[in-house]
């Protein structure tokens, strides 16, 4: 049991570490994760939260009904979010509004700094709306690529500029 406690300890660590996106006052504030139910196998590296699960660090806040944290050599690599749906919201920048995003699956890449967004996908920042089946936000590049379901349509809203 203590080694379990142990190793709760070293996601949370691990956690806190890895977080590089966001206001630089977000790496440094606790992270509380809440769920339900936690299920940790060590061997696979990874822990399932399970039932109303929730993530606050600073600005970042991600709810999903069932979340999966990967871990390699001690580093969180990958954070799996599944709901109907799932969200996330951070403020990357001081001077932006907030990037908000709903998916039925939200895979959060944090080796790369990449969100994937599948299943009723939508992204928003200032008022700028992308909708899709699938949306890849390389958060670090700035860049959105955006699918279609088969028989639907990627649509965006762009909001105009504020004029003098």
């Amino acid at each position: 049991m203590v080694r379990v406690y142990q190793w709760i300890a070293c996601i949370g660590t691990v956690l806190a570490c890895s977080n590089v996106l966001g206001l630089p006052e977000d790496a440094a504030q606790p992270i509380h994760i809440q769920s339900d139910s936690l299920e940790i196998d060590q061997r696979a590296q990874r822990g399932i939260y399970r039932g109303s699960v929730r993530i606050d660090q600073g600005t970042l806040r991600v709810t999903a009904d069932e979340m999966i944290v990967e871990y390699l050599n001690k580093k969180v690599v990958k954070i799996t979010a599944t709901g109907n749906p799932a969200h996330y919201q951070q403020q990357l920048e001081e001077n932006e509004s907030q990037v908000r995003a709903d998916a039925l699956t939200i895979v959060y890449h944090t080796l790369e700094e990449r969100l994937d967004l599948r299943g009723n996908a939508f992204l928003t920042q200032n008022g700028n709306e992308i909708t899709g089946d699938f949306i890849r936000y390389d958060i670090v590049a700035g860049k959105v690529d955006a699918e279609a379901a088969e028989d639907g349509r990627v649509i965006m809203v762009l909001e105009p500029a504020d004029l003098p």
